[in-house]
Formats: C-alpha cells, structure tokens, sequence
C-alpha cells in the first residue's frame, strides 16, 4: 500500500514564500523586497513550482544581474517549493507608491 500523497497548500504556502521575501532586502533601501512593492505576482503550481514577477526600483540597478538567483536560491528553501522562477518586469515601473504603508513609514515619507 502506498502513502496518501498530502495535498499541497497552495495558498499556505504562498503565505510561507511571502515570508521569506520579507527577509530579503534590497541593498540600496533598507526595507525588504515585498513591503518595497518590487514582487508584482507570485504564482504557485499545484506541484509546488513558484514563479515570481518582480521589478527593481530602478533598471540599471547594479544587482540586476545577480539579485533574481538569490532570490530563487532563499525561495527554494521554503519546505513544500520546489523550484523558483524570478523573472524581472519593467511594466508598470515601480514608484515609491507601490511601497506599503509600514515601508513609507519606515523611510519616513509620510
């Protein structure tokens, strides 16, 4: 007899990749990725496949190179992923408006 295989959690586990992106900062601001506004989609297959849309806050940011691969690398060891995809977008361009409340606060733009 085989295991029942256990149903992913999509949505818990979305909540679980949204964590580890807020421990991921961005080297010019000090404030992480998520409350920067810099994720625009993440998107989960029932298989535990994670794709993330993200954007910097400006094009030629030097880490553009480098910063998705770390992101899939911090991502990955989410228990239940099984694979990151970042894929850099430049639509919309991120504003300081896409920051959330807590991340305007801490920058003191308010």
């Amino acid at each position: 007899m085989t295991e029942p295989v256990e149903k992913l959690d999509v949505e818990e586990l979305k909540e679980d990749v949204i964590e580890m992106l807020k421990t991921i900062f961005d080297p010019e601001i000090p404030v992480n990725i998520y409350e920067l506004g810099l994720i625009y989609d993440i998107k989960i297959s029932d298989s535990g496949n994670v794709s993330i849309d993200m954007t910097l806050t400006a094009p030629g940011c030097p880490v553009a190179q480098t910063f998705p691969g770390e992101i899939e690398e911090k991502v990955d060891t989410v228990p239940g992923v099984k694979k990151t995809n970042v894929e850099l977008v430049w639509e919309p361009p991120w504003t300081k408006d896409q920051m959330s409340e807590a991340a305007q606060l801490q920058l003191g733009m308010f």
